[in-house]
């Protein structure tokens, strides 16, 4: 089963732990601040009772009569103050009571099992003075919460904000954007794990840049020197004698040229080298002439046509290897459809295997568990990197199944050309669109 993940930003998990904690010392505190001051409060009370009982047990002694409220055995006399008068000693007590406010006792053994006591509620100023302090203990508790929330959420944001910079610099990295260094988009004065992690996603990418530049200078260097001695091959298998053995050599020699072009190519895509010469064709038109052109058989048909501006030479390479992919891997009958500015090519055979799907194409992978298996899996390569030149997007889908047929995983692979509304100009730019001024 799948877990359910909640997902939050930094910025809210930050200040719901600082809000928590500050909750729980605000909670914490203001209970130990309530009960010392209770504890407090009932102390003095206590105190008070006591003296004013000593001194009504003094008139008592004087004039024999209870004064000032004191009572001489007093039935309601709380049992714990009678076991302390039983033992001689004087005492204090504090009953509490169902409406809140306790009774303050205080209690004085006279001779003769005689007890002279005197009891009140505890002082309506300090139950005033108690609920003030609660007020006041809720009020800053609350605002050491909010205070708290308020700090974790600029603490949280700044920290987001950074995470979301690097997190931006480093997609655009990965579509390719070396420049990008994802340090310079954090910025910043303070200085974090998040600097840190800039530093180690910068020193990743300036090695693998290293690495992919090594490999396509060696890719083309073998390219380059391998197009001498290729060239005299078929020159050489041009002056065979006609029979089926020269055919297969002039076969074999015309297809390891047609692989050194092909990777001299994908080198200098590679490279970012490469910039369209723009022309403005008529899409659906350009379209229908060169597929017919390539297969007379393939049906091209066009919904509504678009004036576009773009290289007429890279586009017609695309469309070529994206046929020649059908042919060759997938099935018939293959069918090319325009709409405005969208290009589409479709075959009826097995689909692209995930990996392609997943990833995208890759060179000299064929994915041959899925289709066919011939060919070095740089046809698509090259369309895919002729396309980034044009400022284009090509992107690979299986069909859907037909239901009514035999069960199949897919019904068709479908390559899909988006043409951009605004070409890239000649130096690999893409144009500024300047609006006219408001009048």
């Amino acid at each position: 089963m799948r877990r359910l993940a909640l997902r939050t930003g930094v910025r809210w998990k930050i200040s719901i732990a600082i809000a928590a904690v500050g909750a729980l010392v605000a909670v914490a505190l203001s209970l130990v601040v309530h009960n010392a001051a209770r504890v407090s409060m009932l102390d003095n009370a206590r105190e008070v009772q006591l003296e004013r009982l000593l001194f009504a047990q003094r008139m008592y002694d004087t004039t024999k009569e209870p004064k000032f409220g004191t009572k001489v055995n007093d039935p309601a006399l709380p049992h714990d103050l009678r076991r302390k008068m039983a033992e001689g000693r004087r005492a204090t007590y504090v009953q509490d009571v169902s409406e809140g406010v306790p009774d303050v006792w205080a209690a004085v053994p006279l001779g003769n099992g005689t007890v002279l006591s005197l009891h009140n509620k505890f002082a309506d100023r300090s139950t005033t003075i108690m609920k003030d302090l609660d007020r006041a203990l809720i009020i800053g508790s609350a605002s050491v919460v909010f205070g708290g929330c308020a700090l974790g959420v600029l603490i949280g944001g700044q920290l987001s904000r950074r995470l979301r910079r690097a997190a931006a610099a480093a997609g655009r990295v990965a579509q390719g954007n070396t420049d990008v260094r994802v340090g310079d988009a954090v910025g910043g004065v303070v200085r974090d794990e998040t600097d840190e992690l800039a530093r180690a996603v910068d020193a990743l990418t300036d090695a693998l840049n290293e690495r992919i530049e090594a490999e396509r200078r060696v890719t083309a260097d073998i390219a380059h020197e391998l197009r001498t001695p290729v060239t005299g091959l078929l020159t050489a298998a041009e002056l065979l004698p006609p029979g089926r053995p020269t055919e297969l050599v002039r076969d074999r020699a015309q297809a390891l040229r047609t692989l050194v072009e092909d990777v001299l190519e994908v080198a200098r895509l590679d490279s970012a080298s490469e910039r369209a010469e723009l022309q403005e064709i008529e899409l659906g038109e350009f379209v229908r002439r060169r597929v017919t052109a390539l297969d007379p058989a393939i049906e091209v048909h066009v919904t509504h046509t678009s004036w576009v501006n773009t290289d007429p030479r890279r586009l017609e390479r695309i469309l070529g290897n994206l046929l020649a992919n059908a042919a060759k891997h997938g099935g018939t009958p293959v069918e090319v459809t325009v709409e405005g500015r969208i290009v589409r090519v479709r075959d009826h055979g097995p689909g692209f295997p995930e990996a392609l799907l997943r990833e995208g194409p890759s060179r000299f992978r064929t994915g041959a568990s899925d289709r066919a298996g011939h060919g070095h899996g740089l046809g698509l390569t090259i369309a895919a990197g002729q396309a980034r030149v044009l400022g284009a997007r090509l992107t690979f889908r299986n069909a859907e199944p037909d239901a009514a047929k035999a069960p199949e995983p897919a019904s068709g692979a479908v390559a899909v050309l988006w043409l951009p509304e605004h070409a890239p100009t000649t130096t690999g730019s893409f144009p500024i669109l300047r609006l006219p001024d408001p009048e």
